[in-house]
């Protein structure tokens, strides 16, 4: 019975992870089914025709670690409130600024009024509860789904539209991130949790990101069944199958790496034997989270594909 016990402790563990990456995934970046992303979209109680000359939003709640820092970015002054991350809290100005939310809690809606914005940015399927709650107080919104570098760029247009800012010098920058291709793609795999086994396809950010550096995914047509899209479940059979030549690990601090290497398949794939075996955080890769970690997590990728 106690074995049971423990065995169900266990597998309610793993369960809880999967959820961790499904709810950090969507706070920043929602997923939706793989298509050619739409612009994002402009949500206002107020508009109830084209505006040639919109009025300038100077006044802007970001609940998204990555809206805000794309606002700050193109115009500090505009940004009033922010999401509590400790992404943004690495920097020491923007850290000062009211916080209305922390963690994965909800904003908090007082607070939000109480800043009187123009304009407050959230996350598709996560915030949408506050934000038509702030709709109805006449307070114009907008929402994201960052699943690929296109939505990335179009997000950043859409807010620098919206506060009447250049995006051309931000834009100019996403680019360089993504300079650098593979010139000779190897099968790649990357493997974000050990109990179940789940490797981005095309759907996601991960995997799209993948693609801009012309990395051969090897999971990225994969489809089957997973609580987060653009996630899929591996087998210890898929993955000798598959055998990739590189490995990407993702850390999420919860020992799931070395329980990876501890399973009988690790040992037999091409990518461990040929020393090819590299460690990347959750945010940037997985999770975009914020500018900084993009840019992190694509330096990364250069190097694994200079190795």
């Amino acid at each position: 019975m106690i074995y049971q016990v423990f065995q169900f402790m266990r597998s309610l563990r793993n369960w809880v992870i999967i959820l961790i990456v499904a709810i950090f995934t969507v706070s920043c970046t929602p997923t939706v089914p793989f298509q050619s992303p739409s612009p994002p979209a402009v949500n206002s109680s107020q508009a109830k025709s084209p505006e040639v000359n919109p009025a300038k939003a100077s006044k802007v709640v970001a609940l998204t670690s990555l809206s805000a820092d794309i606002i700050y970015r193109l115009d500090k002054t505009k940004l009033v409130g922010i999401p509590g991350s400790r992404l943004l809290r690495e920097n020491a100005e923007m850290s000062k600024l009211p916080q209305v939310s922390e963690g994965q809690t909800p904003p908090n809606l007082e607070k939000i009024i109480a800043l009187k914005p123009d304009l407050v940015i959230g996350a598709t399927g996560f915030h949408d509860q506050v934000l038509a709650k702030l709709k109805e107080l006449g307070i114009k919104t907008m929402t994201s789904s960052i699943t690929s570098w296109q939505s990335l760029e179009e997000l950043t247009v859409a807010i620098a539209t919206e506060i009447q800012a250049d995006p051309t010098a931000l834009i100019k920058s996403y680019q360089t991130l993504i300079s650098t291709k593979a010139t000779k793609p190897e099968s790649t795999l990357v493997l974000v949790s050990a109990q179940p086994i789940l490797a981005p396809n095309k759907n996601s950010w991960a995997g799209d990101l993948l693609t801009k550096f012309q990395i051969e995914n090897a999971a990225a047509e994969l489809q089957g069944q997973s609580p987060q899209r653009g996630y899929i479940t591996l087998s210890a059979e898929k993955i000798l199958e598959t055998n990739p030549k590189v490995l990407i690990l993702v850390d999420f601090g919860d020992g799931a790496i070395n329980k990876l290497k501890e399973a009988p398949f690790w040992n037999k794939l091409d990518a461990v034997k040929g020393d090819r075996v590299y460690t990347l955080g959750y945010y940037g890769l997985v999770n975009p989270g914020s500018l900084d970690a993009i840019a992190k997590a694509c330096k990364q990728l250069q190097a694994i594909i200079s190795t």
